[in-house]
């Protein structure tokens, strides 16, 4: 849902780069989860928060200074998949950013361009983060607009582009 780009202040305030629709998206939640693939997840609780430009400042009960904020550099945001709305229930026929991670991306002669690694907004659109297969981290962004983007298919976690390797 974000990541934690640093401290704030002295008193424990962190600045996120939220992943959400909305900047203020995440303070719709009480509790969030923190953690990467380096750090065992945990449950924290949000005390207060506002938009910050194009960031969004929070206070957590957990953390008094900046000392204990500091730590918190480049941690994921989670919030359990069950408290996300049911896009199916809003006659909204979509996805969340979530489900495309790890997406095998093909374009439409069947190449295997590489994985999606992330996705983030311009404004315009959204776009894709893939990290290509044919040489080592090298990272294509494809804009995540039907002129692009042909299929997504959530159930084989695959995504379909008119994309070729030299774009």
């Amino acid at each position: 849902m974000g990541h934690i780009i640093g401290p704030y202040g002295v008193h424990g305030w962190i600045k996120i780069n939220p992943y959400t629709e909305h900047l203020d998206g995440l303070m719709e939640y009480s509790q969030w989860w923190l953690g990467d693939e380096n750090t065992e997840w945990h449950k924290v609780h949000v005390v207060n928060g506002h938009i910050y430009g194009t960031t969004l400042l929070v206070k957590l009960k957990e953390y008094s200074d900046r000392t204990q904020a500091t730590k918190l550099k480049g941690i994921q945001i989670a919030i359990p998949r069950n408290w996300l709305p049911d896009l199916s229930e809003n006659g909204v026929d979509g996805y969340y950013w979530t489900d495309l991670i790890n997406a095998k991306v093909l374009n439409l002669k069947g190449e295997k361009l590489g994985t999606v690694v992330g996705l983030f907004a311009t404004g315009a659109n959204d776009v894709l983060r893939i990290i290509r297969i044919d040489q080592e981290k090298k990272e294509i962004l494809i804009p995540c607009i039907s002129q692009y983007v042909v299929k997504i298919d959530l159930e084989n976690a695959q995504i379909i582009v008119d994309w070729d390797w030299d774009y």
